[in-house]
């Protein structure tokens, strides 16, 4: 065999953990323009070519149990890590540490460091995560307001800024000031008129497309995996599949950029679903800076997991429930020491964001409401309402939007991302422009929205006719609205209509978009218009038997800022299908803590609702549309099959391609490697016993044989390849033998052929095992990997079996 033919078959093949058949798009490339490297690349770079013949010379046997080779034990692209091994490496490496300890002060330093190690990661991340999060909402806020005009006094002031410190500001016009100018007061010198409305309306929308634009040519053109909220991806990383260059330096940059440009330019999503991947991307690329970290990768999931806490928690200003999202939703191994550092890594965060005070209030959190009234146990048919609402947008909105990018997919359109992403731009702002409550950033539409109406409020929504003589404090009495409270009904009934359907076709487009923002504000919408319509019936029907005994007239009985709150929660749970972090994050993104019953009632009847409808959340749809090999652990496995049924080789298939423990030469098993893409093979005594001795990984292979063919003198192609720990003495003339012990698993996870699929399903969910061999009385029978697991389950609920495959 050629020595250049070797190599293109063996290094560079498609191979994958899921399958041990075949994967497209898998090649392993080792330049260094990669952002994600793999373990110790920098040995493997000066790997040469294999030569044919081996070496001469005299001969000597290199043990690898005493040499461990660089590269063996990292993985490929696109493949999923052996959970089980890297637990083993751990704690051998943890033990190896605990022993020399002993021996002097300097190791007993390096231990203390080694423990104190994810502590400090976890300061690192939660200090970069918060600083990146507070210059995004800066940057953000001042482009958006860029749109409609610019601070004469500093055009680095967005809009607010700008008019704090000036003296000609009436309370009245408290948002308007002399020294922030319209463009149509910039360039034609007054902002009266149809043609200074059109010029400001012209600007909105070039400001827009041109922000779009550079967001999306900067994505396309710099990182591609910055599209999207990535919490798909993150949730199938810490599963344990690997995507190299996603949690990568060109990604953090390009994403922080282009997610402040996406942001403002009033496209229907949201920042805080891709903080979460900014923060991960921040611990992915410190974990570089500690070996054990480095060189782990469930250790490094478990970084991850507490990152992914830490950008909720800079997301929304809600450090406990940003460690229950990572807890609930996307993490897959979650022991007690990630959650004590994940919620460390969010306390650090937010105390960050909060010294940076990005809102200028002084406060943490993005909402802060302050209710004044109660609510009344009654109040709960509407809550619930407002649930069975958000479970059906939810479920709405998951087939609409997978139904719309599997269309991009399987089309041209997947081929114009740059133009798909200007038209909807120029829809959404030509749309939004004529819409205060469209025109307006959503996070500043929530906002106002969750307001309750004072004394002191001037926006339409507070309108109402002021027919009292005294208030106690701030309570308002229930009153009749006003003009200004039915402009604004009917302008969020058009804003509703606008940011349901706009958002299907923005979610999943090649910017950065999060979806937790554009689903509260559905669902905000929703709930104000209710709340103000029970407001008005509470007012002009107080006699009747559901308002009479808590509700007489002149006392202030119906807050519809609070049903704006529980109606956001509940199009937020109907999409998400998250309940307790959704909870928590809800009350500590308002402050309201008192309502917590009314969140828990909605958040469950939309879950239930949404549930009934289709099991998936909206995450969990675009793994599978994307054919990520996720094994959900929330869903149960019902079926009646048995491991023989799933196992391969199956009936008429060749038989099972395995390795013998002693009688192979080097020929013999390179010939295996070019003949098959499997990524590893099991080792037996011999052919015909096929008792099994263990498992080996074909990347290890491959490293070991062309490791030795250069450093130990006398391997050529006929030389035996030995998995035992004895060898039998060679004669004189016979060519050296090549141990390779060391990278085989003793200890492979096996399960007898009658192993009913429930329990296989289970061990590969709890376990995160990439493959389980199939015995029958202790002799080898076949092979399960992840992948047959996942088609099978597909092929169970009628699926298609083809669509698990990464593409």
């Amino acid at each position: 065999m050629s020595s250049k033919g070797y190599r293109r078959e063996s290094f560079q093949s498609s191979t994958s953990d899921e399958d041990l058949v075949e994967i497209a798009g898998g090649a392993l490339d080792f330049s260094l323009t990669d952002d994600d490297p793999p373990l110790d690349r920098e040995m493997l770079g000066g790997f040469s070519l294999y030569n044919g013949g081996g070496m001469n010379g005299t001969s000597h046997m290199m043990d690898f149990l005493e040499e461990p080779l660089p590269g063996v034990g990292t993985y490929e692209d696109f493949n999923t890590i052996d959970w089980v091994r890297e637990k083993s490496r751990d704690r051998d490496r943890h033990r190896e540490i605990a022993s020399k300890s002993k021996e002097s002060t300097w190791a007993l330093l390096q231990s203390v460091s080694d423990a104190f190690s994810g502590w400090l990661l976890m300061l690192l991340i939660g200090l970069l995560a918060g600083s990146l999060a507070g210059l995004i909402d800066i940057s953000a806020h001042w482009m958006t307001d860029l749109k409609e005009g610019l601070c004469l006094t500093g055009f680095w002031f967005n809009h607010e800024h700008c008019c704090w410190n000036s003296n000609e500001t009436t309370f009245e016009d408290r948002d308007k000031c002399p020294q922030w100018e319209t463009w149509s007061q910039l360039i034609l010198g007054h902002g009266e008129g149809a043609f200074a409305y059109i010029l400001n309306y012209f600007m909105y929308v070039l400001w827009a497309l041109v922000f779009s634009l550079l967001a999306v040519l900067l994505v396309r053109g710099f990182a591609p995996y910055a599209c999207g909220s990535g919490i798909p991806e993150i949730k199938t990383i810490l599963s344990g599949f690997i995507i190299r260059g996603y949690l990568g330096k060109w990604t953090l940059i390009i994403k922080t950029v282009t997610l402040v440009l996406a942001v403002s330019s009033g496209l229907s999503l949201g920042k805080e679903g891709p903080l979460v991947h900014v923060a991960c991307c921040c611990g992915n690329i410190l974990c570089h800076l500690f070996t054990k970290y480095r060189k782990n990768e469930a250790k490094r999931r478990e970084v991850l997991s507490a990152a992914a806490a830490a950008g909720v928690s800079v997301a929304f200003g809600a450090p406990i429930g940003g460690v229950l999202f990572s807890l609930e939703e996307v993490s897959y191994y979650f022991p007690l020491k990630t959650l004590w550092r994940s919620f460390f890594a969010a306390l650090v965060a937010a105390f960050t964001l909060r010294s940076i005070n990005p809102f200028g209030n002084s406060r943490l959190v993005l909402f802060y409401v302050e209710f004044h009234t109660p609510w009344h146990l009654l109040e709960l048919v509407p809550f619930i309402l407002l649930g069975i609402f958000g479970g059906l947008w939810g479920s709405f909105f998951i087939r609409s939007n997978i139904a719309w990018c599997r269309r991009r997919k399987t089309t041209k359109l997947g081929k114009y991302p740059v133009l798909e992403v200007i038209v909807v731009t120029a829809i959404t702002a030509i749309l939004a422009f004529p819409n205060e409550y469209t025109r307006m950033s959503t996070s500043e539409l929530i906002s106002e929205l969750f307001n309750d109406c004072g004394l002191l409020d001037f926006s339409k929504l507070c309108e109402y006719v002021n027919d009292f003589n005294s208030t106690k404090g701030d309570d308002l009495p229930d009153r009749a609205a006003g003009p200004g409270v039915y402009t604004a009904m009917w302008q969020l009934a058009l804003a509703l209509i606008l940011k349901v359907f706009i958002t299907i076709f923005t979610f999943g487009m090649k910017v950065p978009s999060g979806l937790f923002i554009p689903s509260m504000a559905v669902g905000a919408i929703v709930g104000r218009l209710l709340g103000v319509g029970m407001e008005q019936l509470a007012y002009y029907h107080h006699d009747w038997a559901i308002f009479s005994g808590w509700c007489s007239q002149g006392a202030d009985c119906i807050t519809p800022g609070l049903y704006a709150m529980v109606g956001a929660a509940a199009c937020l749970g109907g999409v998400t299908r998250m309940t307790v972090s959704l909870v928590v994050i809800m009350f500590e993104l308002t402050g309201g803590l008192e309502y917590i019953v009314p969140l828990m009632a909605a958040a469950m009847t939309s879950k239930w609702v949404a549930d009934a409808i289709g099991r998936e959340g909206i995450y969990d749809a675009h793994i599978r549309l994307n054919g990520y090999p996720f094994l959900e652990a929330k869903e149960e496995f019902s079926h009646k099959t048995l491991a023989m049924d799933v196992m391969r080789p199956r009936r008429n298939d060749p038989v099972l391609t395995v390795l013998t423990q002693d009688s192979m030469t080097v020929e013999d098993v390179e010939a295996i490697i070019n003949e098959t893409t499997y990524s590893g093979y099991p080792v037996v005594v011999s052919r015909e016993s096929q008792r099994l001795v263990g498992f080996v990984l074909r990347r290890d292979l491959i490293i070991s044989i062309e490791n030795a063919r250069k450093k130990q003198d006398g391997i050529v192609s006929t030389s035996v390849i030995y998995f035992t720990d004895h060898s039998p003495p060679l004669p004189p003339s016979s060519p050296s033998m090549l141990k390779l012990r060391s990278i085989l698993d003793l200890s492979p996870f096996t399960v007898t052929d009658q192993t009913p699929m429930e329990i296989v399903v289970d061990i590969f969910r709890k376990l995160g095992l990439r493959q389980c061999l199939v015995t029958h009385n202790g002799k080898l029978l076949g092979i399960i990997t992840k992948k047959d697991v996942l088609k099978h389950i597909a092929q169970m609920a009628n699926q298609d079996p083809d669509s698990i495959l990464f593409n």
